[in-house]
């Protein structure tokens, strides 16, 4: 359900905001970066990133045992991981990525997922960032003094393979990030071995829609028009997807930013459905 506009709390903090908070010590920022290609985002961390920032590395922090993707770590893993990064339980946190708005919506709904809260994620990244001249610093950073993380797992903002049929049978609404033409099946995936399409029932809205120009978030009353445009109760209901799991989440953003701050994520997506037996449609939804 949508929450009403007194009650909402904004996934998102502003530069300005976040400037005039560096240097507080129960506010833990985190670099999030990621790429698609595989190169490596640790080095332009290294080269320029937010004071105080720490490196979250999506493809270490996941679970080891899974042949897919960047799939969510166990609890327990989680907490150690984010402990090691000195983040506590009593932090808030504030996820950027050097793309603009690309990954770090992924770590905020994984913490959220490990019932943190307490997570936002910064508005336009680090390109905003810096193109507004704010602090950057560089060189090796100093390992964290470890702090104490305690995960509370909450398994209604993940959605595993064999709900999806089920959900989308009884009415929830399954949403697609990825390009159009990859939704119909008319163009390549990018992992070898997928088939093309969708997950029969599907929605489309391919995540840059919900996104400026400039790589902000767009705002609460154009994202409920995004939404509605591509025929989706943003109140209902809504399980994102994309191919592994991570621009979904920037549609799980986006939802609650829009007021609905309890939509879920299935986490292994295309990268596990298309290369099941599991079926697919292609064409428009």
């Amino acid at each position: 359900m949508v929450q009403p506009e007194a009650e909402m709390t904004d996934p998102m903090i502003s530069t300005h905001d976040l400037a005039q908070r560096l240097g507080d010590p129960r506010l833990k920022i985190i670099d999030a970066s990621w790429r698609l290609d595989g190169s490596d985002a640790r080095g332009p961390f290294i080269q320029a990133r937010i004071p105080g920032a720490v490196f979250f590395d999506i493809d270490v922090i996941a679970d080891p045992d899974s042949p897919l993707p960047h799939m969510l770590p166990t609890p327990e893993g989680f907490a150690e991981a984010v402990s090691s990064l000195g983040i506590g339980s009593d932090d808030e946190v504030v996820v950027y990525d050097q793309a603009g708005l690309f990954s770090a919506p992924r770590v905020w709904w994984t913490f959220r997922v490990f019932g943190h809260d307490r997570v936002r994620v910064l508005d336009g990244g680090l390109p905003k960032w810096l193109a507004e001249g704010r602090p950057a610093e560089s060189g090796s950073r100093a390992p964290a003094s470890p702090a104490r993380f305690t995960s509370d797992f909450r398994p209604d903002l993940v959605r595993s393979a064999d709900q999806i049929l089920p959900d989308v049978a009884g009415g929830r609404q399954l949403v697609d990030a990825r390009p159009a033409a990859r939704f119909r099946g008319e163009a390549p995936e990018p992992r070898p071995g997928l088939r093309g399409g969708h997950v029969p029932g599907a929605w489309t809205l391919p995540f840059p829609e919900v996104l400026n120009a400039d790589g902000t978030l767009k705002s609460r009353e154009d994202l409920a028009k995004v939404f509605e445009a591509a025929g989706i109760d943003v109140s209902g209901r809504i399980t994102t997807t994309c191919g592994s799991g991570l621009t979904a989440a920037i549609l799980a953003l986006a939802a609650a930013r829009a007021g609905n701050p309890d939509v879920a994520v299935y986490d292994g997506s295309w990268a596990e459905w298309g290369a099941s037996d599991g079926p697919i449609m292609t064409g428009a939804a």
